[in-house]
């Protein structure tokens, strides 16, 4: 009573005869008190996720990188590269490729040839504004992945089917990059 408790030699607690809940001490009684819950163990956090290589692809019309027929980049075509290359700066990103493709008139070994030196170009370039030389490389594909239809210019001549069939001269930069790196065509 009294906020006293008295313990035995073992350290069991005494009560009296009239003794109830209502006197019941932590120290005697601890079935009687709500027991202080444990803190739930901490989770660690997991790592964040490694990011994913996610290519990333930009086109550049071959128009806008050289002259008709030619393999030495244009001013704007440089300023197009240079743009890019300002991207990829602080990127962290593994390899690149340069594909060169051309529209299908004329000659298939011509046009692989002037792919391949046009890849080749946009590479030189870009290594040039500091991309590293082991992360690029340059590729011609010719006239075999055209993107207009086999038939859609079809009974077209001169400068309207070299008009129609711009689109299939192109290099394209594929950047295989982790998926918060954003590459956008210069415009």
């Amino acid at each position: 009573s009294g906020n006293q408790y008295w313990k035995n030699s073992t350290g069991q607690c005494w009560r009296s005869s009239t003794w109830t809940p209502a006197e019941a001490t932590p120290e005697c009684d601890p079935e009687l008190f709500k027991k202080a819950e444990a803190p739930a163990p901490k989770v660690a956090e997991a790592p964040p996720p490694e990011p994913k290589i996610v290519p990333q692809r930009v086109s550049f019309s071959s128009e806008d990188l050289f002259d008709f027929n030619k393999t030495e980049l244009k001013p704007d075509g440089k300023a197009k590269l240079d743009k890019l290359a300002n991207e990829l700066k602080d990127a962290r990103y593994d390899t690149i490729m340069a594909t060169g493709h051309t529209d299908r008139i004329g000659n298939k070994s011509y046009n692989q040839k002037l792919s391949e030196q046009r890849a080749e170009s946009v590479r030189a370039y870009l290594v040039s504004r500091g991309i590293p030389a082991d992360r690029i490389r340059a590729e011609g594909k010719g006239e075999s992945e055209p993107v207009t239809a086999a038939n859609q210019c079809q009974g077209m001549k001169g400068a309207e089917l070299s008009s129609c069939l711009q689109v299939d001269r192109r290099v394209e930069v594929q950047v295989n990059a982790t998926k918060d790196v954003v590459v956008r065509p210069a415009s």
